[in-house]
């Protein structure tokens, strides 16, 4: 006959498991405590609200002191305190929190709801202290004070005590491993980082009433947008993120259905590389910090951001550390997606100017959002702007023509006779011809603006990869080329001869003897050569190189494009061996340094070439 019975869980087993593994990082323990001070208040406020407890016309505060000498760390609220019987509840039933029974009372109340539990998060002190008192005076008529102590094993005391006022005084005695957290410095770092909003003011070493807190109770964020000012907005993103650079825009959410979210977003104005990977959003839960950078909230893209995001509704495991996976998550991220979108669309439709000043430093944020999210792309791909050549910026739209040419699509055509298929015309995609670096590729841009050209400009580490994003979205619209991939047709003047010969003496003459030649005449005469990659290994060996593999060896790929125009090209093939060698290798040699990096082998050719060149000059 089979039996049944009740699980059992000693708390010989589990403390071990609470103090070591509930919580990831034991700095927590200081906001687990003085988040229930906070709850502590925030209960009694209501009952008193509601006029079941008595009216209080001081101020409600946390006051945390350290004491070197006796080692010990004090957190003490002046919130509704516990009796015993609560003590023994709360405190030794880990888990069975006040929160549940006080939330039957408060629901009628109405109301912002309560920060989390009073109970387990308690334990979290256990991992920096050897032993825990607390002493607690109830709020409740005839209420006798409390000492309850326990050193985190299984065994407690509890007894009365002498308690003038109602509230509790949490005393941490500091393990002697964890003495770090008996220093000034340390402690008031911990709160400005997990406790700088909440909402009632917290004191270090209070001394007097002259004393300041180290929190803002009110904070921006819970602002309306239309209350604050732009200076404001900049002196909060000072402070919180302790950044004296002005941030470029930001945007205030203040949302209370379907769910409840607040917070400011700034773009940050950035001045290299290093900085794209210094984001920070911090995440908040009525007020209390959660974590920086909670993917799950905010996507990995907008990380880039540095901000501030409070969300009552986001959902919480039992630590508070950690969100809990929810549909409600995914309702919140693409809420913040989409109102990010909005301001940069209404940035762009109704300040153009303010939003070109900024898109150097933004369009690494608006790319990767491209790249990472096809709803993002969608929502902002009319408003993704390119600098040409002359420092204009336009869409590609603006800069290929097809926006005229769609204005100027005329209606409807006429309905065909049954039967009779209409016919499309399939237009080939416009090419957007772009340079990756402006000083390296100079030579090249002369070229391309003396032929009456234009390009945009795609410097940035993640263009390579955007710009065949572009392509493939927008496939057939549009097709990317670097100036140096090819000599277009556009800038090849007429009237090419058979240049079999030159070739061939060119190439004989050259030291690389890998490197394919090419003569072409050009528009121009003032360039003897360039060097041309196609487009499609130059782009595989990028990309290769950008995931840290290895790629396409593109200098097999290379072409020296000798220009016939050029007076030294067109003399080349009467020169004598000797200065056919010499004239080579320095044409390709100028022709790689507007390309790349020269070997250390050429250079050195290089420069005892230049170095003869200069003595026979001047000799």
């Amino acid at each position: 006959m089979a039996k049944q019975g009740n699980i059992r869980i000693s708390s010989e087993n589990m403390m071990p498991i609470i103090k070591k593994w509930l919580y990831s990082d034991k700095d927590i323990f200081l906001r687990e405590i003085v988040s229930n001070g906070i709850d502590a208040i925030t209960k009694y406020k209501k009952l008193s609200d509601m006029g079941e407890a008595p009216a209080f016309d001081g101020e409600f505060c946390i006051k945390i002191s350290v004491d070197k000498d006796a080692k010990t760390l004090t957190v003490e609220d002046n919130g509704l305190g516990m009796t015993e019987e609560e003590v023994e509840q709360y405190i030794t039933q880990i888990a069975f929190s006040g929160a549940a029974d006080f939330l039957a009372k408060y629901e009628k109340a109405g109301g912002d709801g309560i920060i989390g539990h009073f109970g387990l998060g308690f334990y979290s002190a256990y991992m920096v202290s050897e032993n825990i008192e607390i002493f607690t005076k109830s709020y409740r008529e005839g209420a006798k004070g409390v000492h309850w102590e326990s050193d985190g094993e299984s065994t407690y005391t509890i007894e009365e005590c002498d308690i003038a006022d109602r509230g509790t005084k949490i005393v941490m005695h500091i393990a002697d491993g964890e003495k770090e957290f008996l220093e000034e410095g340390t402690i008031r770092n911990l709160i400005e980082k997990y406790c700088s909003f909440m909402p009632y003011n917290i004191y270090l070493n209070f001394k007097g009433k002259d004393d300041k807190p180290i929190n803002e109770t009110s904070p921006l964020y819970l602002k309306n947008p239309k209350d604050c000012t732009e200076e404001e907005y900049k002196e909060f993103y000072r402070k919180t993120f302790h950044d004296y650079h002005d941030p470029l825009f930001w945007i205030h959410l203040n949302m209370d259905y379907p769910f409840r979210l607040k917070g400011i977003l700034y773009f940050p104005k950035v001045n290299n590389k290093v900085e794209l990977e210094r984001g920070q959003v911090k995440l908040y839960c009525n007020q209390v910090f959660i974590a920086d950078n909670i993917k799950e909230v905010i996507p990995e893209y907008l990380l880039l951001l540095k901000g501030v995001i409070d969300c009552p509704d986001i959902p919480l495991n039992v630590s508070r550390s950690f969100l809990q996976n929810d549909r409600q998550v995914q309702k919140i991220s693409k809420h913040i997606v989409k109102k990010v979108a909005d301001k940069l669309t209404g940035l762009y439709k109704t300040n153009t100017e303010k939003y070109e000043s900024c898109w150097n430093d933004i369009s690494v944020f608006v790319k990767l959002g491209c790249l990472k999210d096809e709803d993002f792309y969608s929502k902002v791909k009319d408003i993704i702007i390119f600098k040409d050549l002359d420092g204009k910026y336009r869409t590609l739209e603006q800069f290929t023509g097809t926006a005229e040419d769609k204005a100027a699509e005329a209606p409807a055509p006429e309905q065909k006779p049954d039967g009779e298929e209409e016919k499309k015309e399939v237009k080939e995609p416009a090419t957007v011809y772009y340079v990756s670096d402006e000083v390296g590729q100079a030579q090249y841009i002369s070229m391309f603006k003396s032929a009456g050209l234009n390009a945009v400009v795609c410097d940035t580490f993640i263009d390579s990869h955007f710009i065949s994003y572009l392509e493939f979205k927008e496939t057939g619209k549009y097709k990317f080329l670097r100036i140096d991939a090819d000599v277009d047709a556009a800038l090849k003047a007429d009237g090419q001869t058979d240049c079999k010969e030159l070739e061939e003496a060119f190439k004989a003459a050259l030291k690389n003897t890998q490197i394919a030649v090419k003569a072409e005449k050009f528009k121009s005469e003032s360039v003897s050569a360039i060097i041309n990659v196609s487009e499609y290994s130059r782009r595989f060996g990028e990309m290769n190189a950008f995931y840290g593999m290895a790629g396409a060896d593109t200098d097999r790929d290379m072409t020296l494009v000798i220009n016939t125009a050029n007076p030294v090209v067109a003399a080349f093939t009467s020169l004598d061996d000797e200065k056919k060698k010499f004239v080579a290798n320095q044409i390709y040699y100028l022709a790689m340094l507007s390309y790349k990096k020269l070997t250390p082998e050429e250079m050195k050719d290089f420069s005892d070439n230049t170095e003869a060149l200069l003595k026979q000059y001047i000799g």
